[in-house]
Protein backbone atom coordinates (compact mmCIF):
# COMPACT_ATOMS: atom_id res chain seq x y z
CA UNK A 1 0.00 0.00 0.00
CA UNK A 2 0.99 3.28 -0.47
CA UNK A 3 1.99 6.06 2.24
CA UNK A 4 -1.07 7.36 3.79
CA UNK A 5 -0.34 10.97 5.84
CA UNK A 6 -2.96 12.78 7.67
CA UNK A 7 -2.71 16.75 8.01
CA UNK A 8 -4.58 17.12 11.63
CA UNK A 9 -6.16 20.62 13.47
CA UNK A 10 -8.10 21.25 15.96
CA UNK A 11 -10.81 23.76 16.34
CA UNK A 12 -14.28 24.75 16.46
CA UNK A 13 -17.20 22.78 15.56
CA UNK A 14 -17.90 25.81 13.36
CA UNK A 15 -14.71 26.22 12.18
CA UNK A 16 -14.66 22.21 11.04
CA UNK A 17 -18.55 22.72 9.53
CA UNK A 18 -16.80 26.22 7.74
CA UNK A 19 -13.64 23.97 6.30
CA UNK A 20 -15.96 20.73 5.19
CA UNK A 21 -17.98 23.22 3.32
CA UNK A 22 -14.77 25.43 1.87
CA UNK A 23 -12.83 22.79 0.34
CA UNK A 24 -15.80 21.80 -1.96
CA UNK A 25 -15.85 25.26 -3.28
CA UNK A 26 -12.28 25.04 -4.31
CA UNK A 27 -12.08 23.80 -8.28
CA UNK A 28 -8.72 22.52 -7.94
CA UNK A 29 -8.87 20.71 -4.57
CA UNK A 30 -7.18 17.20 -5.48
CA UNK A 31 -9.47 14.67 -5.49
CA UNK A 32 -7.65 12.16 -3.96
CA UNK A 33 -7.72 14.10 -0.56
CA UNK A 34 -10.11 12.93 1.81
CA UNK A 35 -11.31 15.68 4.57
CA UNK A 36 -13.27 14.15 7.23
CA UNK A 37 -14.25 16.17 10.45
CA UNK A 38 -15.61 14.95 13.96
CA UNK A 39 -15.68 15.52 17.25
CA UNK A 40 -13.46 14.84 20.03
CA UNK A 41 -15.30 13.28 21.98
CA UNK A 42 -19.36 12.94 22.99
CA UNK A 43 -19.34 15.03 26.06
CA UNK A 44 -16.83 17.88 24.25
CA UNK A 45 -20.16 18.70 21.10
CA UNK A 46 -18.10 22.08 20.12
CA UNK A 47 -14.69 20.32 19.92
CA UNK A 48 -13.63 19.01 16.97
CA UNK A 49 -11.19 17.29 14.97
CA UNK A 50 -10.44 18.23 11.10
CA UNK A 51 -8.29 15.62 9.18
CA UNK A 52 -6.99 15.25 5.46
CA UNK A 53 -5.91 12.44 4.01
CA UNK A 54 -3.62 11.93 1.26
CA UNK A 55 -0.70 9.94 -0.07
CA UNK A 56 2.56 11.55 0.55
CA UNK A 57 4.08 12.99 3.31
CA UNK A 58 2.65 16.43 3.27
CA UNK A 59 4.50 19.68 2.12
CA UNK A 60 4.64 23.53 3.62
CA UNK A 61 2.79 23.86 0.43
CA UNK A 62 -0.02 21.24 1.66
CA UNK A 63 -0.39 22.51 5.13
CA UNK A 64 -0.59 25.97 4.06
CA UNK A 65 -3.55 25.26 1.71
CA UNK A 66 -5.65 23.02 4.14
CA UNK A 67 -4.86 26.25 6.09
CA UNK A 68 -6.78 28.47 3.93
CA UNK A 69 -9.99 25.91 4.46
CA UNK A 70 -10.17 27.80 7.65
CA UNK A 71 -12.24 31.25 8.36
CA UNK A 72 -9.75 33.91 9.96
CA UNK A 73 -6.78 32.13 11.43
CA UNK A 74 -6.18 28.71 10.78
CA UNK A 75 -5.62 26.70 14.17
CA UNK A 76 -2.20 24.47 14.14
CA UNK A 77 -1.98 21.67 11.58
CA UNK A 78 0.35 19.43 12.05
CA UNK A 79 1.24 15.79 9.84
CA UNK A 80 1.32 12.79 11.11
CA UNK A 81 2.30 9.25 9.04
CA UNK A 82 -0.42 6.43 9.30
CA UNK A 83 0.29 2.54 9.63
CA UNK A 84 -0.12 0.51 6.49
CA UNK A 85 -3.53 -0.11 7.60
CA UNK A 86 -6.78 -0.18 5.60
CA UNK A 87 -8.25 2.48 7.52
CA UNK A 88 -11.61 2.30 6.22
CA UNK A 89 -11.86 -1.29 7.73
CA UNK A 90 -9.97 -0.60 11.08
CA UNK A 91 -12.61 2.31 11.71
CA UNK A 92 -15.70 -0.90 10.94
CA UNK A 93 -14.64 -3.32 13.01
CA UNK A 94 -17.14 -4.29 16.14
CA UNK A 95 -19.26 -0.25 15.02
CA UNK A 96 -22.77 -1.17 17.12
CA UNK A 97 -25.78 -2.06 15.17
CA UNK A 98 -27.33 0.83 14.34
CA UNK A 99 -31.59 1.39 13.87
CA UNK A 100 -33.01 3.29 11.57
CA UNK A 101 -36.83 3.24 10.70
CA UNK A 102 -37.75 -0.12 10.47
CA UNK A 103 -34.46 -1.11 9.31
CA UNK A 104 -31.18 -2.77 11.65
CA UNK A 105 -27.92 -2.32 10.10
CA UNK A 106 -24.64 -4.41 11.51
CA UNK A 107 -21.67 -6.03 10.90
CA UNK A 108 -21.38 -9.83 11.20
CA UNK A 109 -19.78 -9.13 14.69
CA UNK A 110 -23.27 -8.79 16.00
CA UNK A 111 -26.59 -10.83 16.03
CA UNK A 112 -29.23 -9.86 13.51
CA UNK A 113 -32.68 -8.53 14.96
CA UNK A 114 -35.49 -10.58 13.59
CA UNK A 115 -38.53 -7.85 14.71
CA UNK A 116 -36.70 -5.24 12.09
CA UNK A 117 -35.75 -5.71 8.88
CA UNK A 118 -32.01 -6.97 9.23
CA UNK A 119 -28.98 -6.00 6.75
CA UNK A 120 -25.16 -7.01 7.19
CA UNK A 121 -22.83 -4.93 5.95
CA UNK A 122 -19.27 -6.02 6.80
CA UNK A 123 -16.17 -3.72 6.99
CA UNK A 124 -15.06 -3.10 3.76
CA UNK A 125 -13.27 -0.47 1.29
CA UNK A 126 -16.61 1.10 0.15
CA UNK A 127 -18.53 3.63 2.77
CA UNK A 128 -22.24 3.53 3.69
CA UNK A 129 -22.65 1.10 6.53
CA UNK A 130 -25.17 2.91 8.33
CA UNK A 131 -23.02 4.41 10.48
CA UNK A 132 -22.96 7.51 8.98
CA UNK A 133 -25.99 10.05 9.65
CA UNK A 134 -26.47 10.45 6.36
CA UNK A 135 -26.51 6.82 5.54
CA UNK A 136 -28.60 6.41 8.63
CA UNK A 137 -31.23 9.54 7.56
CA UNK A 138 -31.39 7.85 4.00
CA UNK A 139 -32.87 4.84 5.76
CA UNK A 140 -35.40 6.58 7.87
CA UNK A 141 -36.50 8.75 4.99
CA UNK A 142 -37.13 5.51 2.87
CA UNK A 143 -39.09 4.76 5.28
CA UNK A 144 -41.09 7.29 5.71
CA UNK A 145 -41.34 7.61 2.10
CA UNK A 146 -42.90 3.77 2.38
CA UNK A 147 -45.21 4.88 5.23
CA UNK A 148 -46.50 8.18 3.14
CA UNK A 149 -47.51 5.48 0.20
CA UNK A 150 -44.76 6.26 -2.24
CA UNK A 151 -44.90 3.75 -4.69
CA UNK A 152 -41.84 3.35 -7.07
CA UNK A 153 -41.39 0.80 -9.76
CA UNK A 154 -37.87 2.24 -10.98
CA UNK A 155 -35.23 3.01 -8.56
CA UNK A 156 -31.85 4.66 -9.10
CA UNK A 157 -29.10 4.89 -6.35
CA UNK A 158 -26.32 7.01 -7.29
CA UNK A 159 -23.30 6.72 -5.11
CA UNK A 160 -24.18 3.28 -3.84
CA UNK A 161 -20.84 2.82 -1.69
CA UNK A 162 -21.80 -0.66 0.27
CA UNK A 163 -25.58 -1.01 -2.02
CA UNK A 164 -27.00 -0.89 1.38
CA UNK A 165 -29.69 2.30 0.31
CA UNK A 166 -30.31 0.18 -2.80
CA UNK A 167 -31.07 -2.86 -0.70
CA UNK A 168 -33.57 -1.22 1.68
CA UNK A 169 -35.67 0.49 -0.89
CA UNK A 170 -35.51 -2.84 -3.15
CA UNK A 171 -37.22 -4.13 0.61
CA UNK A 172 -39.24 -1.71 0.39
CA UNK A 173 -40.63 -1.87 -2.86
CA UNK A 174 -40.06 -5.47 -4.15
CA UNK A 175 -41.31 -5.20 -7.29
CA UNK A 176 -39.22 -2.24 -8.71
CA UNK A 177 -36.56 -2.58 -10.77
CA UNK A 178 -33.34 -1.00 -9.07
CA UNK A 179 -30.22 0.40 -10.63
CA UNK A 180 -26.98 1.36 -8.26
CA UNK A 181 -23.92 2.97 -9.45
CA UNK A 182 -20.68 4.09 -7.80
CA UNK A 183 -17.92 6.23 -9.49
CA UNK A 184 -15.52 3.95 -7.18
CA UNK A 185 -14.53 0.72 -9.27
CA UNK A 186 -13.94 -1.28 -6.20
CA UNK A 187 -17.93 -1.15 -5.32
CA UNK A 188 -19.04 -3.26 -8.05
CA UNK A 189 -17.54 -5.88 -6.15
CA UNK A 190 -18.23 -4.86 -2.46
CA UNK A 191 -22.20 -4.66 -3.46
CA UNK A 192 -22.09 -8.20 -5.36
CA UNK A 193 -20.48 -9.09 -1.79
CA UNK A 194 -22.72 -7.59 0.37
CA UNK A 195 -26.18 -8.60 -2.37
CA UNK A 196 -25.43 -12.19 -1.68
CA UNK A 197 -24.92 -11.83 2.29
CA UNK A 198 -28.86 -9.92 2.18
CA UNK A 199 -30.13 -11.95 -0.35
CA UNK A 200 -30.65 -9.83 -3.07
CA UNK A 201 -31.05 -10.74 -6.39
CA UNK A 202 -28.65 -9.05 -9.10
CA UNK A 203 -29.81 -8.84 -12.32
CA UNK A 204 -31.59 -6.76 -14.91
CA UNK A 205 -35.41 -7.91 -13.89
CA UNK A 206 -38.04 -6.34 -11.46
CA UNK A 207 -36.90 -7.26 -8.36
CA UNK A 208 -33.02 -7.39 -9.30
CA UNK A 209 -30.49 -4.96 -9.14
CA UNK A 210 -28.36 -3.60 -11.74
CA UNK A 211 -24.80 -2.12 -10.72
CA UNK A 212 -23.04 0.14 -12.85
CA UNK A 213 -19.56 2.19 -12.67
CA UNK A 214 -20.17 5.50 -13.12
CA UNK A 215 -19.50 9.42 -12.79
CA UNK A 216 -22.69 10.86 -11.96
CA UNK A 217 -24.86 10.24 -14.99
CA UNK A 218 -22.00 9.31 -17.64
CA UNK A 219 -23.47 5.96 -17.73
CA UNK A 220 -25.74 4.75 -21.19
CA UNK A 221 -26.92 1.97 -19.16
CA UNK A 222 -28.21 4.80 -16.32
CA UNK A 223 -30.08 6.34 -19.37
CA UNK A 224 -31.53 3.88 -21.24
CA UNK A 225 -32.97 2.73 -17.91
CA UNK A 226 -34.69 5.69 -16.56
CA UNK A 227 -36.51 7.57 -15.85
CA UNK A 228 -36.87 6.60 -11.95
CA UNK A 229 -39.47 7.36 -9.90
CA UNK A 230 -37.36 6.63 -7.08
CA UNK A 231 -33.77 8.45 -7.19
CA UNK A 232 -31.54 8.28 -4.63
CA UNK A 233 -28.60 10.19 -3.84
CA UNK A 234 -26.35 10.20 -1.53
CA UNK A 235 -22.86 12.08 -2.27
CA UNK A 236 -22.02 15.25 -1.21
CA UNK A 237 -23.53 18.77 -1.90
CA UNK A 238 -21.37 20.02 -4.72
CA UNK A 239 -21.88 17.48 -7.02
CA UNK A 240 -25.59 17.50 -5.89
CA UNK A 241 -25.76 21.35 -7.26
CA UNK A 242 -23.46 20.22 -10.30
CA UNK A 243 -25.64 17.10 -11.39
CA UNK A 244 -28.71 18.67 -11.16
CA UNK A 245 -29.97 19.15 -14.18
CA UNK A 246 -28.79 15.68 -15.47
CA UNK A 247 -30.60 13.93 -11.82
CA UNK A 248 -33.72 16.01 -12.81
CA UNK A 249 -33.69 14.30 -16.14
CA UNK A 250 -33.83 11.45 -14.75
CA UNK A 251 -36.65 11.38 -13.01
CA UNK A 252 -40.54 11.98 -14.03
CA UNK A 253 -42.88 14.31 -13.26
CA UNK A 254 -44.23 13.48 -10.02
CA UNK A 255 -41.48 11.14 -9.03
CA UNK A 256 -39.42 10.85 -6.02
CA UNK A 257 -35.92 12.29 -5.55
CA UNK A 258 -33.57 11.41 -2.21
CA UNK A 259 -30.78 13.79 -1.53
CA UNK A 260 -27.79 13.42 1.03
CA UNK A 261 -24.49 14.23 1.97
CA UNK A 262 -24.99 17.90 2.55
CA UNK A 263 -24.47 19.74 5.91
CA UNK A 264 -27.32 21.63 6.80
CA UNK A 265 -25.59 24.84 6.23
CA UNK A 266 -25.25 23.74 2.65
CA UNK A 267 -29.49 23.02 2.14
CA UNK A 268 -30.00 26.49 1.18
CA UNK A 269 -28.14 25.97 -1.91
CA UNK A 270 -28.88 22.63 -2.98
CA UNK A 271 -32.59 23.23 -2.46
CA UNK A 272 -32.30 26.24 -4.86
CA UNK A 273 -30.45 24.53 -7.89
CA UNK A 274 -33.84 21.64 -7.93
CA UNK A 275 -36.37 24.13 -7.26
CA UNK A 276 -35.49 25.57 -10.00
CA UNK A 277 -35.90 22.22 -12.15
CA UNK A 278 -39.06 22.20 -10.41
CA UNK A 279 -38.82 20.45 -7.50
CA UNK A 280 -40.91 21.02 -4.47
CA UNK A 281 -40.13 19.83 -0.45
CA UNK A 282 -42.32 16.93 0.48
CA UNK A 283 -40.00 16.54 3.29
CA UNK A 284 -36.49 17.20 5.10
CA UNK A 285 -35.03 15.28 8.27
CA UNK A 286 -31.98 16.70 9.90
CA UNK A 287 -29.64 13.90 11.53
CA UNK A 288 -26.79 15.37 13.11
CA UNK A 289 -25.07 18.20 10.83
CA UNK A 290 -26.34 16.38 8.01
CA UNK A 291 -29.68 17.56 6.38
CA UNK A 292 -31.16 14.68 4.13
CA UNK A 293 -34.39 16.34 1.74
CA UNK A 294 -37.19 14.15 0.23
CA UNK A 295 -37.67 16.43 -2.68
CA UNK A 296 -40.88 15.37 -5.16
CA UNK A 297 -41.00 17.03 -8.85
CA UNK A 298 -43.82 19.07 -9.62
CA UNK A 299 -46.28 17.12 -12.47
CA UNK A 300 -46.75 20.99 -13.75
CA UNK A 301 -44.36 24.06 -14.40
Amino acid sequence: MADTWKIVGECSKDEARHALVAYEEIPDWPEDWVVTGMEVADDRPEEWTLEVYLDRKPTLADLRRVGKLFEGKAPPLFAEQLPDTDWVTESQKNVEPIYAGRFHVRTRDHAPDVRAVDFVIPASQAFGTGQHNTTAGCLAMLDLMKREGVAARNIADIGTGTGLLAFAAMHLWPGARATASDIDAVCAGVVEENAGLNGVALGANAGELTMVIADGMDDPLLKVRGPYDLFIANILAGPLVELAQEFSEAVPPGGNLLLAGLLETQEARVRSAYRQRGFRLARRLVNGDWSILWLRKSRVR
